[in-house]
This record gives C-alpha cells, sequence and structure tokens, in this order.
C-alpha cells in the first residue's frame, strides 16, 4: 500500500524537482501540497505549487494548502550571503513566470494539515521542505496531532555541520526558529536530516547534461531540464561548488524508503535568541542529558541510491505526464 505523505514546501528549484519526483513514485500517496512562507513568500509558494500540479498533472491530484503570507525569509538574510533569488529566479522556478488561476476553494495551510490527518489517523506521514511554520501552527490547532500522525521528517538543521545562513543556524531552521523548537519539543516521532547529509547528494554540471539529454522533450520534462540549467548557471555565477545539491530530494527519498540510511536518537533543542546564535540546533551530548531523546537525526545517507531514485523519477513523471497530456 502507498504511503500516504503531505508534503509542506516553499517552492525554490530542488523543493520543485523534489515535489515532482513525489508525485511521480508509486510508493507515494501524495495527499496534499502544502505552501510555506521561506524561499519564496506564502503567496509564491501556493502558485508555485499550483502550477507544479497542473503542469505534472498527477493521476491524484493533491490538494493545496494557501499561505497568505507576503514575508519571504530570503529577504532578511545576513548580509554577504547570496540572494536565494539568485539561486531559485524571481519567483523560485528559474525562468518561469508560474501563471495560475486565483484558488476559488481556499484552504489555510494548518487547517487542511489537520484535517487530513485526522481523515486518515496514524495512517499520514508530513515532510518538510522549508521553515516548520505551518507544523508549528497545526500542532497548535491540534494538540491531539502528535498521536494521530504516523511522524515526521524534516529536511533542516545543522547539526555538525556549520550552518548556511549563519555560522550556526541552516536556513530552515533560521527561518522560523520558534516555530522549529515548538516542533521539536513536541511529542510527534520525528526524522531531523540535517545539512551535512542533505547537501551529499549531487549532480555535477556534466551530470546534468548527460540527464538533461536522457529526459523526453515533453512540457514537464523540459520545465525540469531548464531548472536544472537555470541552477546549473546560478550555482556557477554565485556558489563556490561545482555541483546542484538535491537536499529535498534526499528527505524524500527517507520518506519513500529509496536509499538506506542511519539515525542517532538525539535529545534536540533550537536557539530562538541571539544574534549569532538564533536558529542554532543544539544537540545535547552530555553524559547526562536534560531529559529524553525527542528527535532522530540522520547520520549517513546513500547518496548513489538519492541519485538514481531522482533520475528515475523525473525521467518518471515527464514521460507519465505526457502519457495524460
Amino acid at each position: 500500500m502507498a504511503q500516504k505523505i503531505i508534503i509542506d514546501a516553499d517552492p525554490g528549484i530542488c523543493d520543485a524537482l523534489a515535489l515532482l519526483v513525489a508525485m511521480a513514485d508509486p510508493s507515494l500517496d501524495v495527499l496534499a501540497l502544502t505552501a510555506v512562507a521561506g524561499a519564496v513568500s506564502g503567496i509564491q509558494a501556493t502558485r508555485n505549487l499550483h502550477y507544479l500540479i497542473g503542469l505534472a498533472d498527477p493521476l491524484r491530484h493533491p490538494r493545496v494548502g494557501q499561505s497568505d503570507n507576503t514575508d519571504c525569509s530570503a529577504d532578511h538574510m545576513p548580509a554577504g550571503m547570496p540572494h536565494l533569488q539568485s539561486l531559485n529566479g524571481r519567483f523560485g522556478l528559474g525562468e518561469i513566470d508560474p501563471l495560475v488561476p486565483d484558488l476559488h476553494n481556499r484552504r489555510e495551510s494548518a487547517k487542511l494539515i489537520v484535517d487530513i490527518v485526522r481523515e486518515h489517523p496514524q495512517e499520514v506521514r508530513i515532510l518538510t521542505f522549508g521553515p516548520l511554520t505551518n507544523v508549528a501552527m497545526a500542532l497548535d490547532l491540534d494538540p491531539d496531532l502528535p498521536l494521530l500522525l504516523n511522524g515526521l521528517i524534516c529536511q533542516g538543521g545543522a547539526t555538525q555541520h556549520t550552518g548556511d545562513v549563519t555560522p550556526t543556524a541552516e536556513f530552515n531552521i533560521w527561518s522560523d526558529p520558534e516555530a522549529a523548537r515548538t516542533v521539536m519539543k513536541s511529542p510527534v516521532g520525528k526524522i531531523l536530516v540535517p545539512l551535512n547529509v542533505n547537501q551529499g547528494p549531487g549532480l555535477s554540471f556534466e551530470d546534468i547534461d548527460r540527464l538533461s539529454g536522457l529526459i523526453p522533450s515533453t512540457p514537464v520534462g523540459e520545465m525540469i531540464t531548464g531548472l536544472m540549467q537555470f541552477a546549473v548557471r546560478a550555482n556557477r555565477q554565485h556558489m563556490p561548488q561545482e555541483a546542484v545539491s538535491l537536499p529535498a530530494v534526499s528527505a524524500l527519498a527517507i520518506a519513500a524508503r529509496a536509499a538506506r540510511f542511519s539515525t542517532e536518537s538525539v535529545v534536540l533543542d533550537v536557539e530562538t535568541a541571539g544574534d549569532i546564535t538564533c536558529g542554532m540546533t543544539v544537540i545535547d551530548s552530555r553524559p547526562f542529558r536534560s531529559g529524553p531523546t525527542n528527535a532522530e537525526v540522520v547520520t549517513e545517507l546513500d547518496v548513489a541510491a538519492v541519485i538514481d531514485y531522482f533520475c528515475r523519477g523525473v525521467r518518471r513523471i515527464a514521460v507519465s505526464s505526457d502519457g495524460r497530456s
């Protein structure tokens, strides 16, 4: 039986690619895509989700959670950091302007999460690619949610690695540290896929050139190729690395059980104050811990399996969506 999941995302390019792979994966039943502000505003995230679903046209359309947040965490990043718009494009999807009609049946993301989990108690797992704002709000709306969920997988945090926004903080946690702390301290079972692990799987620029030649020239295939090529150009211009990392795909592969991984049980907290430490993911490694373990942190991941999962997934969605057009 396919695993029921809700994906909460702020789709820039990597999230968009992972969402397309998820919608094509027969082992996953993607019940909803919920928009959160982060790499793009909540309003833009909502539009991007609708655009991706409309273009991919999966056999079963996920429901969409709306965010009316006009703010964007990327606009408040510390000086000297490359702006996420330069890495993802003006609207988050490279050169694409995702024109979609306004929603008629509007459902706020946190409320939709609660409703779907209550419809399928103990069956739904939430997978987050962005800040944890919506999950924290859902926990506030329904205190019984931890008992009804089948777990939570979060892409984010810097546990054995320097941060990517500040020396101590990773973007998703830094964007809403209060929400992250609420979620980490909640009793829901959770797996954290931190920066040092989720940045491991990546495609070299030569890999992307080869993969682009293997993806069918369908509308979805052309969009995937365009997103990857945009990421190559942006990384060459703005980042000191010779590969495009796939952090959201790493978390998705874990959710889909498509790659082997190892975890460590930890006592985890999030710092919510301090000019340097706000958003820091803190693991209590003292011999006498402050409390029981509250999270599983991924320590190792089969990188080759993640890349293989991604390559098969983008080819599958490109072919299958054309067959339904």
